[in-house]
C-alpha cells in the first residue's frame, strides 16, 4: 500500500477510481466544507473514513503537505502501450514519452499538464525512471490518477513500435535544427524528453522522426524539463484547436 496526500490529490485519486483505497483519514480538528467534501466522495464509493488527530496524519504524510487529508491506497495500475494508442481523445494520436525523469517534482509538473493539454497517455521507461509516488501525486494534484500511463521495458524499441503504428515521434533536444513551432502536429504523435541536466539517451534521439529545440533568447542555455514540456505541449494545442 502507498500513501497520497493532500486535498486535491485525495480528491483526484476519488474520483479517478483508479485505485483500491484501504481508507481516508481526516484531520478531526477540521470541520469545513472540504473535508466534507472528501467525506462524501467516500461514502458514495464505500472508502472507510478515520478521523485521526494531527500528528498521526504528519507521521503517516512523512512531510508532505497533507492539509489533513492521508489517503492509504494500493499502488498505481500502469498501462500498456497499446490500450495508450487505442484509446486517443482527439482525432490524432497525443502521446508523452519520458526518457529518465527522475525527479518527482518535474513529473507530477508534467502530468498535470499532460492532463490539462489533452494527452492520451504518457510513456515511461522502467529503469532509471521515478514512477507515479506520493510526491508525483502531490504535485500533479491529481492528475497522475487520471493520466494513462504505461512503462516499458525498452525506450528505445518502443519508439520503433511507435513508428511502425504510424506515430510520428518528435524528440525535444537542445540540438534540433529546427524550432519546436515549425512542425506540424496535426498528425498522430508522440512528443519524447530527455532526462533533467542530460537529455535523451542517444539510441532514442537517433530514433525520432524529428528532433526540435526551443529558442533559448536569455543567458542560460536551457529550461527545466516540465517548463520545456509545456511550452510544447500547448503548441500542439493551439495548432490542433485552430485546425479544428
Amino acid at each position: 500500500m502507498e500513501v497520497i496526500a493532500g486535498i486535491h490529490a485525495v480528491e483526484e485519486a476519488l474520483r479517478a477510481r483508479g485505485r483500491a483505497f484501504e481508507y481516508v483519514a481526516l484531520d478531526r480538528g477540521r470541520k469545513d466544507a472540504r473535508l466534507q467534501k472528501i467525506i462524501s466522495l467516500c461514502r458514495e464509493i464505500s472508502v472507510p473514513v478515520r478521523m485521526e488527530p494531527r500528528p498521526q496524519l504528519d507521521r503517516m504524510a512523512q512531510a508532505m503537505n497533507h492539509q489533513g487529508v492521508v489517503a492509504v491506497v494500493s499502488e498505481k495500475k500502469y498501462q500498456d502501450l497499446e490500450d495508450l494508442i487505442a484509446h486517443k481523445r482527439g482525432k490524432f494520436t497525443f502521446l508523452l514519452v519520458l526518457d529518465g525523469i527522475e525527479d518527482p517534482h518535474n513529473l507530477g509538473a508534467i502530468l498535470r499538464t499532460a492532463d490539462a493539454a489533452g494527452a492520451d497517455g504518457v510513456v515511461l521507461p522502467e529503469r532509471r525512471s521515478v514512477g507515479v509516488n506520493a510526491t508525483v501525486v502531490k504535485v500533479s494534484s491529481g492528475a497522475s490518477e487520471h493520466m494513462p500511463i504505461a512503462k516499458v521495458t525498452n525506450l528505445s524499441r518502443t519508439v520503433e513500435e511507435l513508428k511502425s503504428r504510424n506515430v510520428w515521434t518528435v524528440g525535444l533536444d537542445e540540438r534540433g535544427a529546427k524550432s519546436y513551432d515549425q512542425i506540424d502536429y496535426n498528425m498522430d504523435c508522440a512528443l519524447i524528453l530527455g532526462a533533467e541536466g542530460h537529455g535523451l539517451h542517444e539510441q532514442v534521439r537517433k530514433k525520432c522522426d524529428f528532433l526540435v529545440s526551443i529558442p533559448m533568447l536569455g543567458k542560460v542555455s536551457s529550461l527545466n524539463v516540465s517548463v520545456a514540456a509545456g511550452v510544447v505541449m500547448y503548441e500542439i494545442v493551439r495548432q490542433r484547436r485552430f485546425h479544428g
